[in-house]
């Protein structure tokens, strides 16, 4: 089902608990939901494992169903180039599967997830028969055009505080990634990868959040109290 032989080996069927969790079943007609269920499987990545590989075929639409992957890109020098991180309840990959292209990024698990995958002829099966599913895939495909032209004016920015604030109101992005709520599962060291920072400068910006009331640390996680102001970054940065 993945990129690597490991994890495709050790794909299974999902459970009805992790069907739950795929938020664009519900909208699907019942035989089309029947053979989405049929040819959704699911892998166990640890991490470092990689899902999709630059220059690999498209063969599945992949979505994480718990854990945190990230997606990045190798320049002719070997820098490494993080586009975003994958959160729960995300689905990605929707514009290379409809091209039926090869991978122009990579993803990879930053600790131990659960990822789902159709395969990318169920994919275009939907397309073709289901009118709610093509209308969460254009969804998708908007909110991740803004994602991205949010992440251009990110890079730009020389205030780290600014970077980590705008990096975390994109990971709460609720039509992307429904599976994160108010609590976002993430250390310091996995948004430190995520931002482009060091790890003690993105504790930093956290502290500056915080005593700021736009977050809260919480054990194991960070809980958004003011995601407006996140996004704008109304808040005091240094």
């Amino acid at each position: 089902m993945v990129s690597d032989t490991s994890l495709h080996q050790r794909r299974r069927s999902l459970t009805s608990v992790e069907l739950d969790t795929i938020p664009w079943l519900p909208r699907l007609a019942p035989d089309e939901r029947e053979r989405a269920v049929d040819e959704l499987k699911i892998a166990d990545a640890s991490a470092g494992d990689y899902v999709c590989r630059t220059g690999r075929p498209v063969t599945y639409w992949f979505g994480v169903v718990d854990g945190l992957l990230k997606m990045s890109s190798d320049n002719a020098e070997g820098q490494t180039m993080t586009f975003t991180g994958v959160p729960p309840g995300g689905w990605f990959g929707e514009g290379t599967a409809l091209k039926r292209e090869t991978y122009r990024y990579n993803i990879q698990a930053l600790r131990k997830s659960m990822v789902a995958g159709l395969h990318v002829d169920t994919f275009h099966w939907l397309l073709d028969h289901s009118i709610s599913f093509n209308r969460f895939v254009m969804n998708q495909l908007n909110e991740r055009l803004g994602q991205f032209i949010a992440a251009r004016e990110i890079d730009r920015m020389t205030n780290p505080d600014i970077r980590v604030a705008r990096s975390l109101a994109a990971l709460f992005n609720p039509v992307l990634y429904p599976g994160v709520g108010e609590v976002l599962r993430i250390t310091q060291q996995e948004l430190a990868y995520l931002v482009g920072l060091s790890r003690q400068r993105v504790n930093e910006a956290l502290t500056a959040l915080a005593a700021q009331g736009v977050i809260r640390v919480e054990y194991g996680g960070l809980r958004v109290l003011d995601l407006a102001a996140l996004r704008s970054s109304v808040f005091q940065a240094k």
